[in-house]
């Protein structure tokens, strides 16, 4: 089946930035006397950016309003997404390959609309999509398949036409549970899970080179 569109989530999986927010979870908590819990990253993975302020202003009994949570946030991380944040390996020659083959693109990320446009800015990247979502512009975040639906009908392509980019666990089960193919994408922040990500994923690659090679070889842009 040909390939008509193709969905990346943004950090860790598009973009190399997830190292970012550790260092900003240690910081932020850092001012009020608290220390990062081991179960944080995997307790608010795939959750949008609202719904990690919640999490947050009630789990650590912030004395903070939500949107003051998320303005900080934006704050710490906005000169980083401008100036330091990085695509992921092979990705600039992968959204090349996808546009010269007339493939639709789109983002659905958990991150702040602020961030995204501010990173997807810097990187000249912005003119490759035609649906950058966010998870706070949907019901529910990851792992439900919301955000994914959202995007394949902005791009007008059918789900099962579609192939998902994702990082974690919950971003591979929201991309599954929208009824597309999914390729778990290496990154640091998540090697901890990789056997957890090659069981749910159809596919795994380091590099997004890797990609292009197995659809030249199959003919073009499709997946067997």
């Amino acid at each position: 089946m040909r390939v008509k569109g193709v969905i990346f989530d943004l950090d860790g999986t598009l973009v190399d930035s997830m190292w970012m927010w550790k260092q900003i979870d240690v910081e932020f908590l850092g001012r009020y006397g608290l220390e990062v819990p081991k179960d944080l990253e995997r307790v608010i993975e795939g959750m949008s950016f609202s719904e990690t302020a919640v999490y947050f202003k009630e789990r650590f009994q912030l004395p903070m309003t939500l949107d003051e949570i998320k303005s900080t946030w934006n704050q710490m991380a906005l000169d980083k997404y401008s100036n330091e944040v990085k695509l992921k390996p092979g990705a600039d020659e992968f959204l090349q390959y996808l546009s010269q083959n007339g493939v639709a693109m789109g983002i659905a990320t958990s991150n702040s609309r602020q961030l995204v446009d501010a990173v997807t800015k810097a990187l000249h990247i912005q003119g490759y999509f035609g649906s950058i979502t966010t998870a706070c512009e949907v019901k529910a975040g990851k792992p439900a398949p919301d955000i994914y639906y959202k995007v394949s009908e902005d791009l007008k392509v059918k789900p099962d036409s579609c192939v998902v980019f994702e990082d974690v666990p919950a971003g591979i089960l929201a991309g599954k549970r929208a009824g597309m193919k999914v390729y778990a994408v290496e990154d640091e922040f998540s090697k901890d899970l990789k056997n957890e990500k090659l069981k749910l994923a159809d596919g795994y690659i380091k590099d997004y080179r890797e990609i292009i090679q197995e659809w030249v070889q199959q003919g073009g842009v499709c997946y067997a």
